[in-house]
C-alpha cells in the first residue's frame, strides 16, 4: 500500500471545515496517514496555499514527526519543540512573520484557494536549527525522501 494522507474534518479536494480556518478558531485539522514505507524514521509535513495573491503562501511546517506515528492530533500545540521530538518551522513564508506552529486558511474575497497538506515520509529525522522555514526543510530532506502523498483542502470566503 503506497504513503496516503487523509483527515476525519474534510475528504480529498472539499471544503476545510470554517473551525480550521481564521474564520473559526484557527485549529489545525486532525490528520492521518498509513501505508508508511519500511526504513521510514521521521515525517515532515508543509502546508501551503499555491493560489495566494502574492505567490505560495507557507501555513503550516512541521518536521521530525516520529517514523512510529500514523498522525498529528487536531489543534496540536503551536511550540516549536514537542516532547516526542517533533519540531515546527515558521509560517507564512515572509521574513517579518515569526510564528511556528497551524495558521489555517484565511484568504482574501473571491475565489476558492486550494490548501496542499504534503507528506514526507524520511529515512533520517532532520537535523535543522529551530525555527525552520519550508525551504530549509525541503532542502534537508532532498534525498532522504521514502515516500510522498498529499490532502488537497478548499477554502474560500
Amino acid at each position: 500500500m503506497a504513503l496516503s494522507i487523509s483527515s476525519p474534518a474534510f475528504q480529498n479536494q472539499e471544503k476545510i471545515p470554517p473551525k480550521y480556518t481564521c474564520d473559526g478558531a484557527d485549529e489545525s485539522p486532525p490528520l492521518q496517514w498509513e501505508g508508511v514505507p519500511e526504513g521510514t524514521k521521521s515525517f515532515a509535513l508543509i502546508m501551503d496555499d499555491p493560489d495566494a495573491p502574492p505567490g505560495t503562501w507557507v501555513h503550516w511546517v512541521t518536521y521530525n514527526i516520529p517514523g512510529d506515528a500514523t498522525g498529528l492530533p487536531e489543534n496540536f500545540p503551536k511550540v516549536e519543540n514537542h516532547q516526542d521530538g517533533t519540531r515546527q518551522g515558521l509560517c507564512w513564508g515572509v521574513d517579518d512573520f515569526d510564528r511556528v506552529g497551524y495558521y489555517g486558511p484565511c484568504p482574501p474575497p473571491g475565489h476558492d484557494h486550494r490548501y496542499f497538506f504534503k507528506l514526507y515520509a524520511l529515512d533520517i529525522p532532520l537535523e535543522l536549527p529551530g525555527k525552520a522555514t519550508k525551504a530549509d526543510v525541503e532542502k534537508a530532506m532532498k534525498e532522504h525522501i521514502l515516500g510522498e502523498t498529499q490532502l488537497i483542502g478548499k477554502y474560500g470566503r
